[in-house]
């Protein structure tokens, strides 16, 4: 096992609760551990990780035992038993992704050639090429009941009327309506898609467990809803820079889906600025100094947008769009505020 290997597994185990929340989020912390039904993410409490305990040895935190079956491991067999990664490299990249850390950059004698489309990938693009342009549609319903009136134009969003959607429990596992938003690299290439589940009517989001998914080649990859110009604004949630692009329509915009990946989007090449849109908790944070950090080293500014309330869709569902531009002004760099302002 390698350095880097040993670094991602320790750093993996101090943020082990990150972990269990985002792979095993049917369950939940009692005390020093996790509780959740088993590797398949079924409610319940048969299964247990360690939160707390020393980084190796008996009781190490991130540690993992099911009761029922008396299978045991660690935080990487939980990650590889809920993505289906098979390959050890490719498990490495998805941890990369969790924890917000860039990909190595392989040593010029050995170039590192993108993988071959997995099968979640291809049924991406199959999903994708299956939905509707947004325009009159639920989606569109859906998105204006968030206060997002703008989205419309982006050919980023799509909608599914029917739309698969797997339950815990079996029986309420059905096709269900659904935003559709496609991931894409630096060349443009589709590689994978998000959906959000929403109600019969458009009204709000559907009312299950699970609202959301992500499928296909996420890491490094990004929705991105407008181009980006000399600046770009990047941040978690679709809705948060739906919401900024509200705001300040002159402002390009793309959403990494989740703070795990939003540290690690491919930066594209030509900008001055970047803007990191964050949310207002401890892994938004993290993910907000990762990116910046990154795009430092490249020799690109970065600054930091502050929502008032947890993120941009709050604010703006709050206080509306004139008075969440009127603060994003405030902490644009004053070589964007004439343009930017001047194109919103």
């Amino acid at each position: 096992m390698n350095a880097e290997t040993q670094e991602l597994l320790r750093e993996l185990a101090q943020n082990a609760e990150s972990v269990c929340r985002h792979y095993l989020s049917a369950g939940r912390r009692e005390g020093g551990y996790w509780l959740v039904g088993d590797l398949q993410n079924t409610p319940g409490r048969s299964l247990y990780v360690r939160l707390t305990g020393p980084d190796e040895g008996k009781g190490a935190r991130g540690r993992w035992t099911d009761g029922a079956t008396g299978e045991y491991g660690d935080l990487l067999d939980i990650i590889k038993a809920r993505t289906g990664i098979a390959r050890f490299p490719d498990l490495l990249a998805e941890v990369r992704a969790h924890l917000g850390r860039p990909t190595p950059v392989a040593h010029p004698s050995t170039p590192r050639t993108r993988r071959s489309a997995s099968g979640k990938s291809t049924s991406a693009k199959r999903l994708y090429e299956g939905s509707l342009p947004l325009p009159g549609t639920l989606a569109e319903t859906y998105l204006q009941s968030r206060g997002i009136t703008r989205a419309a134009s982006a050919s980023a969003l799509r909608f599914l009327p029917r739309c698969w959607h797997r339950d815990h429990d079996a029986a309420a596992s059905k096709p269900r309506p659904a935003l559709i938003a496609a991931v894409t690299d630096r060349a443009g290439r589709l590689r994978g898609v998000h959906r959000t589940w929403l109600a019969e009517d458009g009204s709000d989001k559907a009312p299950v467990e699970v609202q959301r998914r992500a499928m296909g080649d996420l890491l490094g990859n990004a929705v991105k809803i407008t181009a980006p110009g000399e600046c770009l604004a990047i941040g978690e949630g679709l809705e948060t820079m739906l919401s900024l692009r509200e705001a300040l329509p002159g402002l390009p915009v793309w959403a990494a889906l989740s703070a795990a990946h939003l540290g690690a989007v491919d930066l594209p090449e030509g900008i001055r600025q970047l803007y990191v849109a964050r949310d207002l908790d401890d892994a938004g944070q993290a993910a907000a100094d990762k990116l910046s950090a990154r795009a430092r080293d490249a020799g690109i500014s970065a600054s930091v947008l502050e929502p008032r309330l947890g993120d941009f869709n709050d604010d703006l569902r709050e206080d509306g769009a004139a008075a969440l531009r009127q603060r994003l002004l405030g902490q644009l760099e004053r070589a964007d505020l004439a343009r930017i302002a001047l194109k919103s």
